[in-house]
C-alpha cells in the first residue's frame, strides 16, 4: 500500500457485518477532475460562480483540484490498494454534453468509459451518479433548473450514459442532493448558482424530482433488469430541541422540508400535504407540477442511496439549535445514532428499498508529518461510531448493503475551497501527491475483516 503505515490503537468492537457487505469510497467530478477546459469540455455554474468575487474561500476554483483526469489509472490503483470494493464517482455533464443540449463530447464521454473499465479490471465495482451539482452553463443561462426544460435535457443525457457504459455499471444514481441544489443555491446562496429566492427554490426542487424521474424512464431501455436506478439525498434526523408540543409541531414540518418533500414523490408518489400547504405560502411550486408528473417520479426504483452527515434539533419558532459538538464544518453536529435512527425510519416509512450509504464523513485538521504519515485519529473515532450505528440498523432488520465514505481523497470542498480535508487520502495540492492517511490504513482493515 502507498505510504508509510501509521498503526492506530486497538479499537475492535467485536461487530461482524454479513456475508458480501461492500465497502467503498464516494468522490464527485468537479471536486476532483480538475481539467475543465480541456478535451472539449463546456463550463458549469461551479466553473462561473467560483469566479464571482468573494463566493468561495481564498477565491479558490476546480481547476485543477486534485487533477484526477490526468492522473486517474494511479487514483484507481490506489482505490484497489486500499481494498475498496466499489467506488461512488459523479460523471460531469458538461464534460459529455459540454452545453447541456446538443452533441456529445466523444472525448469526455471516453473519458469515464476508461474509468469504469479500470475500475472492473482492478475488480472495484462502479457506482455511477449522473448529476453532482455541475449544470452546464448554457442551461444555467436559460435558467437552470427553474427552467422545466433542463429535467428534459438531463433525461437526454441520462440516456446517453446509461447507452454507452449500460450494464458495466451495475448501479447508479441519478441526482446528488437535490434538497442541497434547493437550500445552498436557492435560499442561501452559498452554492451555485448562489440564488436567494425562495420563490424559485422550490420550482426547483420540483424540476429536479421531474428530472429523476424522466432520467429514470430514459435509462430503463439500455439497462438489463438487473441494472439498478435510484436517487442519492442528504437525509437529516429531525429531533425537537425540547419538550414543548409548539417544538414537536415544528418539527414535523421541519422533516418535512428536510426529509418527506423528497422520499415521498420518490418512494410514494405524493408530496407531503402540510409541505405543500406551506410552501403555497411563498413560491408558486403547485402551479409547475402538471398532470402526470408525480407518476414520472414516482418511477419505481431499486436502490436509495442515503447521505448521513448530522442531526437537526428544532426549536418552539422553527430555529434549528446546536446540541452536539461540530466538525471543522459548522454546520456538522457529531451524533452517530442519527444514522441508526434515519435508516430505521426509512424502512419503517417507506419498506424494504435496498439502501447504500453514499456519503458520511467530516473534515479533520490533517497535516502532513515529518515521517510522511498523516494522523486523522478523529476521523477514525468518527467512522468507528457510524459504522457500529449502521451495524446496528442492519441487526434490526435494514437493508443496508454497502457504505461509501466521503471522501476517497481531499478535494475541492465548494465554497469552502481546499481549507477543509475529507478525505481518506491526503492530497499535496502543490505536487498532487497522494498520502494515505491512518484512517484509509484503519479502514483497509475493517474492509479485510468485514468487521470492527
Amino acid at each position: 500500500m502507498p505510504g508509510n503505515t501509521p498503526q492506530p490503537a486497538p479499537t475492535s468492537l467485536g461487530l461482524q457485518f454479513p456475508d458480501g457487505f461492500i465497502w467503498g469510497a464516494a468522490t464527485s467530478a468537479y471536486q476532483i477532475e480538475g481539467a475543465t477546459a480541456i478535451d472539449g469540455r463546456g463550463p458549469s455554474v461551479w466553473d462561473t460562480f467560483s469566479r464571482k468575487p468573494g463566493k468561495v474561500r481564498n477565491g479558490e476554483t476546480g481547476d485543477v483540484a486534485a487533477d484526477h483526469y490526468h492522473r486517474w489509472a494511479d487514483d484507481l490503483d490506489l482505490i484497489r490498494d486500499l481494498g475498496l470494493r466499489s467506488y461512488r464517482f459523479s460523471i460531469s455533464w458538461p464534460r459529455v454534453i459540454p452545453g447541456g443540449r446538443g452533441p456529445v463530447n466523444k472525448k469526455g464521454l471516453d473519458f469515464y468509459r476508461r474509468l469504469v473499465d479500470g475500475l472492473r479490471e482492478r475488480g472495484v465495482t462502479p457506482m455511477v451518479t449522473l448529476y453532482h451539482w455541475d449544470t452546464p452553463h448554457e442551461l444555467q443561462v436559460d435558467g437552470g433548473w427553474e427552467n422545466r426544460d433542463t429535467a428534459y435535457r438531463f433525461a437526454d443525457y441520462a440516456a446517453v450514459l446509461a447507452e454507452a457504459l449500460g450494464d458495466a455499471v451495475p448501479n447508479w444514481l441519478t441526482l446528488n442532493e437535490p434538497k442541497t441544489i434547493v437550500q445552498n443555491g436557492y435560499l442561501y446562496g452559498s452554492h451555485a448558482p448562489g440564488h436567494r429566492n425562495p420563490a424559485a427554490a422550490y420550482v426547483v426542487a420540483h424540476h429536479q424530482l421531474l428530472g429523476h424521474g424522466l432520467a429514470v424512464q430514459a435509462m430503463r431501455p439500455h439497462l438489463s433488469a438487473s441494472t439498478r436506478i435510484g436517487p442519492a439525498l442528504n437525509l437529516h434526523p429531525c429531533y425537537p430541541a425540547d419538550e414543548t408540543n409548539e417544538a414537536r409541531a415544528r418539527t414535523i414540518l421541519h422533516d418535512g422540508y428536510e426529509n418527506r418533500l423528497y422520499l415521498d414523490p420518490i418512494l410514494k408518489g405524493a408530496y407531503p400535504q402540510d409541505v405543500l400547504d406551506d410552501v403555497a405560502t411563498f413560491s408558486p411550486m403547485q402551479e409547475h407540477i402538471k398532470d402526470g408528473d408525480l407518476d414520472v417520479i414516482g418511477s419505481p426504483v431499486e436502490l436509495l442511496a442515503v447521505q448521513y452527515y448530522c442531526p437537526l434539533y428544532v426549536t418552539a419558532d422553527g430555529q434549528t439549535v446546536q446540541k452536539h459538538r461540530t466538525s471543522e464544518a459548522f454546520w456538522q453536529q457529531i451524533y452517530p445514532e442519527g444514522m441508526y435512527d434515519i435508516l430505521t425510519r426509512i424502512k419503517k416509512d417507506y419498506g424494504d428499498i435496498a439502501l447504500t450509504i453514499t456519503e458520511n464523513g467530516l473534515p479533520t485538521p490533517d497535516t502532513l508529518g515529518d515521517d510522511g504519515t498523516v494522523r486523522d485519529d478523529g476521523r477514525i473515532a468518527f467512522l468507528r461510531d457510524h459504522f457500529s450505528a449502521a451495524h446496528r440498523a442492519i441487526t434490526d432488520g435494514v437493508n443496508l448493503e454497502s457504505y461509501h465514505v466521503w471522501s476517497l481523497m481531499d478535494n475541492f470542498e465548494w465554497e469552502q475551497g481546499f481549507d477543509q480535508r475529507w478525505g481518506l487520502v491526503y492530497v499535496d495540492y502543490a505536487d498532487q501527491r497522494r498520502v494515505p492517511k491512518a484512517s484509509a490504513h484503519w479502514y483497509s482493515q475493517v474492509i479485510r475483516d468485514n468487521g470492527l
